[in-house]
């Protein structure tokens, strides 16, 4: 005879096993990701300059699992019709600054990013990096930030606490002591002087440190501030560091496996920077040909930055004198520089620099039809900002194409980018990792 504690247990067990199969049975259900399908009329996907009439992709669980004519639709998927639209790769921005609060007034953003302190400046990050993600760009290279705003703007959307495209952060920028990426001339008894930590450095044992410190707080990238700058107070096109800080720098960064970017106008800069392994030239406007060919055949990116460059050339009346001079140079030999890089092949990337103008943010998009304005074939600039731009940040395995097995980052644009690129500035839907972002109400969804 069973005690009726065995029986009560055996029973207990058996009741356990039976909640538990239906439990997993009912889990499986529950939690297989859904199956979106996206159609439209048109897709760029971005391995090649044509455009593809078999525009279906099928996403589940984040990636892209099936595409083209001949996808299987899995049953009870989501279908969305974007009707007369292209599908793209999720749109990237190799030069962001998203920390930064776009002015006209640059008397007035000087003064703010003076005042402001790191914890209100990171709500107008936040604000500013889901303007960026509405507008088609699932994915940025940001080029510098203080406190390392960045890396917690890049860790928060990484958790989902904030809405915003991927970031590759690079903390501090690089920079030399009075250079274009340093503070303004502030008087150092009311405003401290910047350190290694923040990114200030002489002498190659001062750009190593500066670099280390950088990673050692989460920068995925390193930028080097190599020549001057058109909205600093030193002159645009001369050499700030020497060879030997150079490649103390970079030689660091890639040391530990993160690539550079360099801030450069100046054609001498520009060449120290490639000489010690640069992997991106950033602005270049007084790049030379000789420069050009040497980035070619070290395949070396340009971004050539035309929002910034674009904003400041009309509106040069709004800054101090010797900024306003510097942008009317460097934008008269800008576009002749980029047309030769065309010419030359350098390959080239996407970036915006999109605080300069005050309507930045969001507009990111503008930048691929001033490339094309400059002489860049449509689809090249479609490149520029998709699989290009994936390449240089070291991400062509995941992002920048649609192909089966890549995240789910993908945009939509109404009619064909290849007769009227502009058509990239009104994205219509967006998704990012395969979760909907934005989704206009004239595509139909079943």
């Amino acid at each position: 005879m069973q005690k009726p504690c065995h029986r009560i247990g055996r029973a207990f067990a058996a009741c356990a096993l039976l909640l538990c199969t239906w439990s997993s049975t009912a889990g499986t259900a529950q939690d297989a990701p859904e199956a979106i399908v996206l159609r439209a009329a048109r897709m760029f996907d971005a391995t090649s300059e044509r455009i593809r009439t078999d525009a279906v992709i099928v996403v589940r669980g984040g990636r892209i699992v099936d595409i083209g004519s001949a996808a299987t639709i899995p049953t009870g998927a989501k279908i969305i019709d974007l009707g007369d639209a292209t599908l793209l790769p999720g749109f990237i921005d190799v030069h962001s600054h998203l920390t930064l609060e776009p002015d006209e007034n640059y008397y007035r953003k000087t003064l703010n990013e003076l005042m402001r302190n790191p914890t209100e400046m990171a709500f107008y990050a936040a604000a500013n990096a889901r303007r960026t993600l509405e507008a088609g760009f699932t994915t940025v290279r940001h080029v510098g930030a203080r406190e390392f705003i960045d890396v917690g703007l890049r860790n928060a959307i990484a958790a989902d606490l904030a809405d915003g495209p991927r970031i590759l952060a690079a903390g501090n920028a690089i920079t030399a002591t009075g250079g274009s990426c340093d503070r303004p001339p502030f008087p150092p008894q009311r405003v401290a002087p910047l350190t290694p930590k923040e990114g200030v450095c002489t002498g190659a044992d001062q750009c190593r440190e500066a670099v280390r410190n950088q990673i050692k707080w989460g920068a995925e990238v390193i930028k080097v501030c190599a020549s001057g700058g058109v909205l600093s107070y030193d002159p645009v096109d001369v050499p700030q560091f020497t060879r030997e800080e150079l490649d103390a720098a970079i030689g660091e960064a890639h040391h530990w496996g993160r690539k550079v970017a360099a801030h450069s106008h100046g054609d001498t800069a520009s060449r120290l920077a490639i000489e010690a392994g640069v992997d991106s030239i950033e602005h270049g406007s007084f790049l030379s040909e000789d420069t050009l060919r040497r980035m070619q055949a070290k395949g070396v990116f340009l971004v050539p930055t035309f929002m910034a460059l674009d904003w400041v050339k009309q509106n040069a009346e709004g800054y101090p004198p010797n900024i306003a001079e510097k942008a009317r140079v460097a934008a008269a030999s800008h576009t002749g520089m980029f047309k030769a890089a065309l010419r030359l092949g350098v390959p080239i990337a996407l970036g915006t620099d999109a605080t300069v103008r005050p309507d930045g943010h969001g507009r990111n998009a503008m930048e691929f039809g001033l490339m094309v304005d400059a002489g860049m074939r449509p689809a090249a600039a479609l490149v520029a900002g998709t699989s290009n731009a994936a390449r240089l940040l070291g991400l062509d395995s995941e992002i920048g194409t649609l192909a089966k097995g890549k995240v789910a980052d993908i945009v939509a644009v109404p009619g064909n980018p290849m007769t009227d690129i502009r058509v990239t500035e009104r994205p219509l839907f967006v998704m990012q990792r395969g979760r909907v972002i934005r989704q206009d109400d004239k595509s139909l969804l079943r």
